[in-house]
């Protein structure tokens, strides 16, 4: 289990950036990428719709929003490495996630239309992962934000968030005793 920070915003600590991450960093960051879906849906397991919409820290998003946003991130984050491994150095594109996540469906839809769809996208996601060569996990693109960027990295990043926003629900039930 992840050890958790008592910061409510990064209680698995802040995403630490790995330029040239090692195969066995890949492999665990793939691992947490494979897992998430079964970690997404067995945090909100059982949680009432009251729960659902209790943010997981003061001014933070609710525990839906969370389960919504990971599936925009991600798919977003795939069509990003598929990006980098077809074209060269592509300029990445950014989007508004607390504006996604004040969406109408993302505040309100059941989050079982979210689970479905990071169920189905981590299995292409993963597949597609592993049968990347060396060559291609080191292809960069440039990220408004974050500068060079490799499909490593990214993986790095997107085990990080995955673990990240597990851990805001479930520390949120273990706050609340749920």
């Amino acid at each position: 289990m992840p050890r958790m920070s008592l910061d409510l915003r990064y209680p698995v600590g802040p995403y630490q950036r790995t330029p040239r991450p090692d195969a066995r960093a890949r492999r665990a960051a793939l691992d947490d990428i494979a897992r998430l879906p079964a970690r997404l849906a067995g945090a909100v397991a059982g949680l009432s719709d009251a729960q659902l919409d209790t943010p997981y820290r003061p001014d933070g998003w609710t525990a839906r929003q969370v389960v919504h946003h990971v599936p925009d991130s991600h798919v977003n984050a795939y069509v990003r490495m598929k990006l980098i491994a077809t074209e060269d150095r592509p300029a990445l594109q950014t989007y508004d996630e607390k504006a996604w996540a004040d969406q109408p469906e993302a505040r309100h839809a059941p989050i079982a239309m979210s689970l479905t769809l990071i169920e189905a996208l981590h299995a292409c996601w993963v597949a597609w992962l592993e049968s990347l060569d060396k060559a291609t996990l080191a292809r960069t693109a440039q990220h408004p934000d974050w500068g060079e960027v490799s499909i490593d990295e990214l993986i790095q990043l997107y085990g990080w968030h995955g673990r990240h926003h597990v851990a805001h629900i479930t520390a949120l039930r273990e706050r609340e005793g749920w």
